[in-house]
């Protein structure tokens, strides 16, 4: 990058962290997670290494923030459309909820690679500060859904991480691997149908019916 200068004030950092946001996301929906590297995402902003490494230390830093952007704009999603003080029916939160999932492909993409991953590679401050944005979010979020469906603050906990990890999975789904494809045809095994909103919200219902119970 022949007009790269280092960023200066905070300003400038956050603009830099941006676009190597803007160019690891990109990346990242476009070929495998485990072939990203820093010196591929360096590559992609035609940056030297070398000057990637003054904002970031591994990959999982930036993978990090980008789901800390994703995570912070579905739960704001899920605050705004489960006001404070609202009570709804089962099938309508499962309603609700599945197009909120629907709409937030790439938190749930990302989530994937999270716990196994992006969390054990990163530095404890950075850490530190995404914990800090989750729990902020979702200690309010608990509350409502309790009141709003009369459960429990742990079960309502329960629930929310019941649909992330369902939909972190659903959304990996090794029926989409070419390689799966192929052997489950050579063994004439005719793989389940897959529709987002019907087995989304099915699920979220399930859920909330057996904690009513």
């Amino acid at each position: 990058m022949a007009d790269y200068k280092r960023a200066r004030s905070d300003e400038q950092k956050e603009e830099r962290m941006s676009q190597i946001k803007k160019a690891a996301d990109e990346l990242f929906k476009s070929m495998p997670y485990t072939e990203i590297t820093l010196s591929t995402i360096a590559e992609k902003l035609d940056w030297s290494r070398a000057n990637l490494y003054k904002y970031v230390t591994t990959k999982e830093e930036i993978y990090l923030e980008i789901e800390q952007d994703r995570m912070t704009e579905y739960l704001e999603s899920l605050l705004t459309v489960f006001p404070e003080g609202c009570r709804f029916t089962p099938e309508t939160v499962a309603e609700i909820w599945t197009a909120q999932v629907v709409s937030h492909e790439d938190y749930f993409r990302y989530v994937a690679f999270l716990l196994t991953i992006i969390e054990r590679n990163v530095t404890v401050e950075r850490l530190t500060v995404f914990k800090k944005t989750y729990y902020d979010h979702a200690f309010i979020l608990q509350k409502r859904l309790s009141y709003a469906l009369g459960i429990t603050e742990e079960q309502a906990d329960n629930l929310f991480l019941a649909i992330m990890n369902y939909g972190a999975s659903y959304f990996a789904n090794c029926q989409t691997n070419p390689l799966i494809i192929q052997a489950l045809k050579t063994l004439k095994i005719k793989p389940k149908e897959l529709n987002l909103e019907r087995d989304v919200k099915d699920f979220i219902l399930m859920n909330i019916e057996w904690m009513k119970k």
